[in-house]
Formats: C-alpha cells, structure tokens, sequence
C-alpha cells in the first residue's frame, strides 16, 4: 500500500512536469549573476569620448557606456587611492571604516566585498593593486585575513612601475614581474580565470585592479604613445598658462595609457561575448578618483574639483534583471557600489554597509537622495599642508552646485551648470548669499546624519594611531 501510494504520487508529479515544463524550469535554482569589476587608478571621468573629451577615442567604452548604466555625476567621496578602495569593499564612508590615508591597513575584521560574496556562493578573486594592506608597497600579503575575503589572487600592494610590476600569486611568498606592460598581462589573467569558470556551478566576483593611467604617465607601450601629439592636446580651460607645457606633455602619456586600457576593455567583453558569459554578468567600470592634470593650477587628486572628484561610473546589467542601460544623473558615491552590485544580485546587505542601494533607483522605483559628500579628513601627500598649502574639507555635492567648507568657514561654491570648469569662486557674494547659506545648511545636516563632527585632522590622527612625519603623510616602505 505504502509503495503503491509513493509511485502514484511519483507519477503524477513527473506527469504535471511534463504537462507544465515551465514550472519545473522554475523550480531549478538560477545561477547568480557574476560579477566584473574593472577598477581604474586616476581616471577622471571627462576623460573618455563618450563624456566628450575630444583628444581620446575610446570606442570600446563608448560601446558598453551605450549598454550600461552611466552615472554622470558619480564621485569618489575621498578622492584619493586607500580610502576609496575601502570605501568599495566595506560600502562605507572614510571616518567609519578609517582609511582616511594611503598606507594604512584596512581593518582585517571589516565585513568586506571578499567575504560577503564568499559567504553566499561566489568564487573570488583579484587581481593587481590592492593598496590597504599598510606593510609595505612591494611585500607580499599572505592569504588569509589580510586579504579580505578574495581566494584566487594574482595582486599586489601598490606600484606604478607598469612595465616591471611587481605581483605574487595565490599562495607563493616568491615576488614575480608581469612580462611587459601589466595592463595587458593582467587582462588576460582576468580572461584566464572567467574562462576556467565558465561551466562551474558557482558564480565568480572578479576584480581587475589597473594601475594606469596613474603617473609616470610616458609609459605605456610605444605604438600607443605615437598616438598623442602634445602639440594637438586641447586643454581644460581652466589650466593656467604657467602648466600649459607640462600638462600637454603629460595627458598625451595619460591618453596613451587610457587608449591602452580601452583596449583591454575591448577585449574583456569580447571574450564574454564569445563565451555567452555576457548575458550573466555585471561589469562595473570606474576609478578610485581623477586627476587635475594642470587644473586650477594643481596635479594629482584629494582636491573637491571635478577633474579630482568626478570619476567614470558604468554598470553593465545583464537583460534578464530588466534595468534600462541609460544615462543617470544619480550623485551615486563610493560606498554605493557595494550595496548596489548587492542588491543587482539579490545578496543580502549587512548592516555594516553605509551606501545606498541603487537598485530601486535603477528600477524607476524610488528615487535618492540628492546630495553627496566630499571628503579630506587629513591631507597628505601628494597635497599636504606644508608644502600645498592643502586643509581639511567637507564639501556638499548636488546635481548642480559643489560647496565646500573648512576648518575656517565657507571655501569654495561653484555653479557647475553656468560654470563646468569651476573658475568663478562665489562664496561670499552678496548675490549668492541666501545659496550658499542653504548649501552650508544642507551640509550641516549631512554631516549630523553621518557623525562626522568635521575635527582637524589631527585628531583622528591620533584617534586611529597612524604614524606620520612632518607633511603629515603616513610613510610607506617599498
């Protein structure tokens, strides 16, 4: 009786599947999308043809911007290496996670990228510059802690010597170079690793962690740079005639790199065209913050200009997940990326996470909040007090208007709509008066919801026990 019973029952189960095999589709569980990140290093975002620059082509860009979600007005909210790196992993601000500096390890406790994925199915993996590690440029970090959730691993700390490029591998403390340019050699270790996986039954999270186009900026590979007259470079106007020598030299050999990575774009999402992987993956491409390259005067980054702040921001959604690829003017910022690819993958999100989902927002569901923060908790470096005369800032970002104080009172207000290169300071206009009294508000307020009690920086200095010397920077070894 008790078997008659079972067989019965077996077969009308297998009969109602046959009748209805859409249902027993459904009962098979899907694959997560995987995930690709392409992590630049010093890209600022109106350096693409896409966004307009006419002194680049970037066509393989301008094909997946076309396809994806392009964030116009996306920002690294510290714009400077080590703090938006762990911002990305952690979906937190600076003063949280407390990478507020370069060369300072990122606490190997933090519930990360890595980890999260791991735990819910995801093989893992790096590759190139991880810079949060704080034991030296060159030195290897072991599996383990330190490597904050990431299995396969072809990564190392922090160099920019790209065309001798120092990395370890997995579980080998021995150093190796990248043969040639490591942009390239990297980009097919990404490809290596996708391909490996393309039958597996677990999902991967693969970040690629260029070093370029960061300086030295003359030297990508040749056939590149023969690409880039600095005599035909078109400069920002807001360059001043005392750099305009240097900054052409110089963007012809930042535009030599970002042709090159163009490339390597090309090439990733050829391979996962080939390979049908296109169809389940998200590709987000963006970097950890610009560059000024001869703007306001300046090099480098940490500033709250755009050519500082203001980085290329693309998701690629697979068509299955029903988001539109459009143009978004969303102030998406760093510790957004992480609860956003999140929720793209129906992953839960911690409660340590600090970032907006953008999901929603993607969804035409809700929308978001329509300010951003700017930070510099400490300058150092590259810009430190005493010899850039830099300070500490807080600075409010909306769709049209970029206001920022320090430890004085009111520093910059800028219309980026009337005035795109930030050349007309408007704080303490009488005209502008009731504006920047609202902004200065508004900050306020964002600086009350976060905790941030906007100390010099010093303080947390102190607070988080980080050796500096006299510029204030935290020295590194190589």
């Amino acid at each position: 009786m008790r078997y008659t019973l079972f067989f019965t029952l077996f077969a009308v189960a297998f009969c109602a599947c046959k009748q209805n095999p859409k249902k027993a589709e459904e009962s098979i569980p899907k694959k997560k999308p995987n995930v690709l990140i392409l992590l630049t290093d010093q890209w600022r975002a109106q350096a693409t043809s896409y966004a307009g620059d006419p002194n680049v082509s970037t066509p393989y860009l301008d094909s997946l911007a076309a396809s994806s979600i392009n964030f116009q007005n996306a920002v690294s909210g510290m714009p400077v290496c080590s703090p938006f790196r762990a911002s990305l992993l952690t979906g937190q601000r600076p003063l949280t996670h407390g990478v507020f500096m370069n060369d300072v390890q990122l606490d190997t406790n933090a519930v990360t990228m890595g980890k999260i994925f791991s735990k819910a199915g995801y093989d893992t993996g790096y590759i190139g510059k991880w810079h949060l590690d704080g034991h030296g440029r060159l030195q290897y970090i072991p599996p383990g802690p330190r490597r904050q959730g990431f299995a396969f691993w072809r990564g190392n700390e922090c160099t920019h010597d790209y065309n001798e490029s120092v990395y370890y591998e997995n579980g080998d403390p021995n150093r190796k170079i990248w043969e040639g340019y490591d942009t390239f050699k990297q980009t097919d270790e990404a490809i290596g690793y996708m391909k490996d996986r393309k039958d597996s039954n677990n999902p991967f999270l693969m970040v690629v962690s260029y070093g370029t186009p960061h300086a030295p900026y003359h030297t990508a590979p040749q056939e590149y740079r023969d690409h880039f007259d600095p005599d035909k470079i078109i400069l920002r106007e807001n360059v001043p005639d005392s750099l305009k020598v240097r900054a052409k030299k110089d963007l012809a050999g930042y535009y030599a790199h970002i042709a090159a990575l163009d490339d390597m774009v090309g090439k990733v999402t050829n391979h996962l065209k080939a390979t049908g992987q296109m169809d389940n993956t998200i590709i987000v491409f963006t970097s950890d913050h610009g560059d000024l390259l001869g703007s306001h005067g300046a090099y480098k980054k940490q500033q709250p200009y755009e050519e500082s702040a203001r980085v290329p921001m693309l998701f690629y959604v697979p068509k299955k997940l029903n988001i539109r690829a459009e143009e978004k003017d969303a102030l998406i910022n760093s510790e957004d990326i992480l609860p956003t690819i999140l929720g793209l993958c129906d992953i839960p999100i911690p409660d340590t996470v600090e970032g907006i989902n953008y999901r929603p927002y993607l969804e035409g569901k809700q929308q978001v909040v329509e300010t951003t923060l700017l930070t510099c908790v400490q300058p150092f470096g590259q810009w430190n007090k005493p010899q850039h005369g830099a300070r500490e800032y807080r600075a409010l970002k909306t769709k049209r208007y970029t206001y920022a104080r320090d430890l004085e009172g009111p520093w910059l207000l800028f219309d980026n709509v009337e005035d795109p290169y930030q050349m007309n300071n408007l704080v303490g206009k009488d005209s502008y008066a009731e504006l920047q009294k609202e902004l200065d508000q508004k900050l306020s307020q964002r600086l009350k919801e976060t905790g941030d009690a906007f100390l010099p920086g010093m303080k947390y200095i102190k607070k988080w026990g980080y050796p500096v010397d006299e510029t204030g920077t935290v020295p590194y070894t190589q």
